[in-house]
């Protein structure tokens, strides 16, 4: 029986042939074509594997694929950077253990609470675990109710964020959806994140369709326009470090240009 990552494994692997068309890949377009993309077949001979051992990967059936088959698919199938470490991630063995909120280490939240740029501090799920006075004065956090503490939720769910992203709030919300996939799936199938999943369908039209795509991306740094209640138009520039101690933390620093 496929486990929920190994599921995900296929999910993604079909999601990315689908996209592929003959013509990119240098595959003959032969006889009519029912469904969209390259045909399994396909993608096993330019990846110069065997047909049904792709079969399996897709059905997310129990196979393990080496270092190199994955290289090899990731060349066959023209995956990005980040897609490219997203199924390299997936085939490994991952930790089975179920899912517990991170807790902050007393000098990371002395850091965060020091700075007088807006800082915030987050976990594996995207729980917000940890912010100074100035993030407080941008994104209220302390107002909202702990379990609603996310920043997937917050974005996506609560309708205060359309208004602090005006126009580009479609592009930040898709943007975090691509980025989160990335770390739903090495835990897919736990509860915590099987919750926050089913909120964010109930909370947010347009997740569905996103979520669908199965498309992942990199976080990187980068410039974000709020449109503030109070203190009216913000341009923000923003990085993303993570901690040595434990991964799981990254901390987020927005330093307020222009």
């Amino acid at each position: 029986m496929a486990t929920a990552r190994q599921s995900e494994l296929g999910d993604f692997l079909r999601s990315r042939r689908q996209k592929l068309t003959p013509k990119l890949t240098g595959a003959q377009a032969g006889r009519r074509r029912r469904t969209p993309g390259l045909r399994r077949e396909e993608v096993a001979e330019l990846a110069g594997i065997g047909v049904d051992w792709y079969v399996r990967l897709e059905q997310g059936r129990s196979v393990s694929p080496s270092a190199t088959t994955i290289d090899a698919l990731a060349r066959a199938l023209r995956l990005s950077k980040a897609e490219h470490a997203h199924l390299r991630a997936l085939a490994k063995d991952g930790d089975r253990r179920p899912f517990a909120a991170e807790t902050v280490p007393p000098a990371i939240r002395r850091v965060v609470e020091s700075l007088n740029q807006p800082a915030y501090v987050t976990g594996r799920r995207w729980d917000v675990l940890a912010w100074n006075a100035a993030a407080e004065e941008v994104f209220a956090f302390g107002r909202m109710l702990e379990d609603e503490r996310n920043t997937l939720l917050f974005v996506l769910t609560n309708p205060k964020s359309r208004q602090l992203f005006g126009a580009s709030w479609t592009e930040e919300a898709r943007r975090i959806v691509t980025q989160f996939r990335r770390t739903h799936d090495l835990w897919a199938g736990d509860p915590a994140f099987l919750d926050l999943q089913a909120r964010l369908r109930a909370g947010c039209p347009e997740f569905d369709g996103w979520w669908g795509t199965h498309d992942v991306s990199l976080s990187v740094a980068g410039t974000k326009v709020l449109k503030h209640p109070k203190r009216g138009r913000l341009t923000f520039e923003y990085a993303t470090f993570q901690a040595n101690d434990d991964p799981g933390l990254k901390l987020i620093i927005y330093t307020e240009i222009g």
